[in-house]
C-alpha cells in the first residue's frame, strides 16, 4: 500500500489540483496572471540589471563619471519592473489564498453534510475522533497545496520563458539551464515518493490521537469514577507519542532533502558563472548578457522551490483527501419522497408498523448482519398513548428509531397517517412528528435557542407554552436570565431532570401530531412524570393532544398508556392493555414487577433537591 502510494502519489496528486482548479477556475486564473507577470518581471529585471551594468556602470567607470540620464532611466526601468513585481505578488497571493480557503471551507460544509445524509448504521462504525478529524485536518490538508500552486504554475511559465531566453543569449548557457532545472524536478518527484507514506501515516495518526482525546474527554466521568485517569493518559500518550515519531520521520527527510532542493540552483549559478567567463574570453557574450544570465539564476532560485513546494505537499493533500473522499462516496443515505402531510391538519396522527423486519449492516462486508428486529406490527392510533415494554435489548429504542425514521427496514413498512414514511418529504416528516432521547442533548447556548432551534413560527409565547407543558417553567422562571440563561456546554448548569425537560419542551414547541418518547423522562420524578404525561393527552391550552409511543419502564407511566406493547428478542409477543397483561403475561409481570421494586428501593435511597458536584464539572444529579 505505501510504495504503491508512493509511486503514483504525483499523479493521484495533480488529479486533487486539477478537481480544485475545476472547481474554482476564475479565482486560480487571477491567481496565475499574477505569478506569470511576477515571472515575466523576475526574466525582465534580471536582463534590466544586465543592461545597467553593461550599459551604465561599466562604461561609468571607464569614464570615472556617470551621466544624469543614463542613471535615471535606468532607475525608471527598475522601478517600473519593481511595481509590477509587486502587482503581480498581489494577485498572486490574494487568488492563491481565497482559493485555499474558499475550497477548505466548502469541503467543510460538504462532509458535514453528508454526515447528516449518513444513517446512523454508518455513524456507529466511525469513531467521533476520525468524523473531526475528516472535517478538519484532512479538509485542511487535502487543499493545502493550492497556496503554492499558482506561483508553481507561474514558474514554470518562467522557466519556460527563462529557457528560450538562454537559447537566444548563448547555446552553452541554454545548456546549463536544461541540465539544472530537469534535475531539480526529478530531485522534487523522489523527495515526494519518499514523503507519500510518512505523510499517509501521520494523517492517520491525527485522526487517531483526536479520537482517543474525544473518547477520553467524553468519558471523563468513568475514568474519573473507576481511577483511570493514569490509564488513559498513557494510553493517549503512546499514541501521540506514535504520531511525534510519525512527524519526526516527515521532518528527517525533508531535513536531507531541503538543502539539496536549495542547493541545486546556487550550483546552476556557479556554472553559468564559470560557462559564462570562458565564453566571455571567447568573445561569445558581452558582459551585459552574462551578469543577466548570472543574475537570471540568482533570482531562479527562490520561485523555483514553489514547485518543490507543491510537490513536497503532494502526499499529505493525497492522504487528506482520499479520507475525505472516503466520507463523500460513502453510500447508505435515505433519499426522501415527495409526499406532503396537510400542514394544516391539528389532528393527531397514526403510526403503524406492518410486519417489520430490521437488522444492523455487519462492520465488514464478509460478516454476518445481526437482525434485531422482526414481524413487528402494531399500530398507536390518533390521540392514543401506547407504551413500549420489555427487557433491556428487546428492541424498543431501534422501534423508536424506525418510528421517526432515523433507519429504515429491511422488509415491512412504517406508515403516518397510511404514508410510507420513506415517501414523505424530509420537512413534512420533521413537522408531523418529534423524538425525545433517552440521554438528552443539550446545545451550548441560551435556553430559548435550545427550545427554537431558528425554527420559524415559535416565539416566546410557544416557548413558555412548552415549559409549562413539559413542567419546565418553574426552574427555566427560576434560572438567574431566564430565557436568556446560557446552560452550558451539553447542558452542565442543569440537572439531568431539567436537561430532559427541556429537550422535550424543544419537541413539544414544533407542536409535533406524533411524540415519540424512548425513556425521556426517567431522570424525572414519578410525580412530575405523571403530571407531564397528564399534560400532553390534555393539554391546558386546548390544543390537540398528540399521539404517543413511550418506552416505559415504571409502572405508573404504563398505566397511564391507552395500550401496551410487550416486546421480547425483537418480536411483539404481547399487547393490551397493562391489567390485561400484568394478569396474563408472566413475563411482563415479572418485569414490570421488577422495574417498579427497583423504583422503589432507589425512592427510599433517593435525597430529593440535592446535586453532589464532583470534578470536572461533572454531577450526580437527582431531580424533583
Amino acid at each position: 500500500m505505501a510504495s504503491g502510494t508512493s509511486r503514483d502519489v504525483v499523479g493521484r496528486g495533480l488529479r486533487v489540483l486539477g478537481r480544485a482548479i475545476r472547481e474554482q477556475p476564475r479565482i486560480f486564473a487571477v491567481a496565475v496572471t499574477g505569478s506569470v507577470l511576477f515571472g515575466l518581471m523576475v526574466i525582465a529585471s534580471a536582463y534590466v540589471v544586465g543592461a545597467v551594468v553593461g550599459k551604465v556602470v561599466v562604461p561609468a567607470v571607464a569614464r570615472g563619471s556617470v551621466t544624469d540620464g543614463a542613471l535615471a532611466l535606468a532607475a525608471a526601468a527598475l522601478l517600473g519592473i519593481s511595481v509590477l513585481r509587486v502587482v503581480g505578488i498581489f494577485g498572486r497571493r490574494l487568488g492563491a489564498g481565497y482559493m485555499q480557503y474558499r475550497l477548505q471551507a466548502t469541503y467543510r460544509r460538504r462532509v458535514t453534510r453528508r454526515y447528516l445524509d449518513l444513517p446512523l448504521a454508518w455513524h456507529h462504525r466511525n469513531a467521533t475522533g476520525t468524523l473531526l478529524s475528516n472535517a478538519n485536518s484532512d479538509v485542511e490538508a487535502a487543499w493545502y497545496p493550492i497556496a503554492p500552486l499558482p506561483f508553481a504554475v507561474g514558474t514554470l511559465v518562467m522557466l519556460v520563458g527563462a529557457v528560450v531566453s538562454l537559447f537566444l543569449t548563448d547555446w552553452a548557457l541554454a545548456l546549463v539551464g536544461l541540465a539544472v532545472f530537469p534535475a531539480l524536478f526529478a530531485l522534487n518527484v523522489v523527495y515526494s515518493r519518499r514523503m507519500a507514506p510518512r505523510q499517509a501515516r501521520a494523517q492517520r495518526l491525527r485522526a487517531e490521537v483526536s479520537g482517543i482525546a474525544h473518547e477520553s474527554f467524553d468519558g471523563a466521568l468513568v475514568v474519573k469514577t473507576m481511577g483511570r485517569e493514569a490509564q488513559e493518559t498513557t494510553r493517549f500518550g503512546a499514541r501521540a507519542g506514535d504520531l511525534r515519531d510519525a512527524l519526526i520521520s516527515v521532518g528527517k527527510l525533508r531535513g536531507v532533502f531541503d538543502p539539496m532542493l536549495e542547493t541545486l540552483p546556487s550550483l546552476g549559478t556557479l556554472a553559468v558563472l564559470v560557462v559564462g567567463a570562458i565564453r566571455l574570453r571567447q568573445g561569445a557574450i558581452s558582459v551585459t548578457e552574462l551578469v543577466s544570465v548570472a543574475f537570471l539564476f540568482t533570482v531562479l532560485a527562490f520561485p523555483v522551490r514553489a514547485i518543490g513546494w507543491v510537490l513536497a505537499e503532494l502526499p499529505r493533500s493525497v492522504a487528506g483527501w482520499d479520507r475525505v473522499r472516503r466520507v463523500l462516496d460513502a453510500t447508505g443515505e435515505m433519499p426522501y419522497g415527495e409526499v406532503v402531510l396537510d400542514p394544516a391538519t391539528p389532528a393527531p396522527a397514526t403510526l403503524a408498523f406492518h410486519d417489520v423486519h430490521f437488522g444492523y449492516e455487519p462492520a465488514e462486508a464478509h460478516l454476518p448482519g445481526t437482525e434485531v428486529l422482526g414481524e413487528v406490527t402494531f399500530t398507536v392510533p390518533a390521540g392514543k398513548t401506547v407504551a413500549l415494554v420489555g427487557p433491556t435489548g428487546a428492541g424498543k429504542s431501534t422501534i423508536a428509531s424506525l418510528a421517526v425514521r432515523l433507519v429504515d427496514p429491511r422488509t415491512g413498512t412504517v406508515t403516518l397517517d397510511g404514508v410510507d414514511v420513506r415517501e414523505l418529504t424530509a420537512a413534512s416528516l420533521a413537522s408531523t412528528l418529534a423524538l425525545v432521547a433517552q440521554v438528552p442533548f443539550v446545545f451550548d447556548d441560551t435556553v430559548r435557542a435550545n427550545i427554537t432551534l431558528d425554527r420559524p413560527g415559535i416565539g416566546d409565547e410557544e416557548v413558555w407554552a412548552a415549559l409549562r407543558l413539559a413542567e419546565a417553567d418553574g426552574f427555566v422562571a427560576a434560572l438567574p436570565e431566564g430565557l436568556d440563561t446560557m446552560v452550558g456546554e451539553r447542558g452542565t448548569s442543569l440537572s439531568g431532570g431539567q436537561r430532559q425537560r427541556l429537550t422535550l419542551a424543544r419537541a413539544l414547541a414544533g407542536r409535533p401530531r406524533l411524540l415519540v418518547l424512548d425513556d425521556a423522562t426517567s431522570a424525572v420524578d414519578p410525580r412530575v412524570e405523571a403530571a407531564i404525561l397528564a399534560g400532553l393527552r390534555a393539554p391546558a391550552d386546548g390544543g390537540a393532544p398528540a399521539s404517543i409511543l413511550v418506552v416505559a419502564y415504571r409502572r405508573a407511566t404504563i398505566a397511564l398508556a391507552d395500550e401496551v406493547i410487550y416486546v421480547e428478542h425483537g418480536r411483539v409477543v404481547a399487547r393490551g392493555t397493562h391489567t390485561d397483561l400484568l394478569a396474563t403475561v408472566p413475563g411482563y409481570a415479572d418485569l414490570v414487577t421488577a422495574y417498579e421494586q427497583a423504583e422503589q428501593e432507589r425512592e427510599q435511597t433517593r435525597t430529593y433537591d440535592e446535586v453532589t458536584p464532583l470534578t470536572s464539572g461533572l454531577e450526580v444529579e437527582v431531580d424533583r
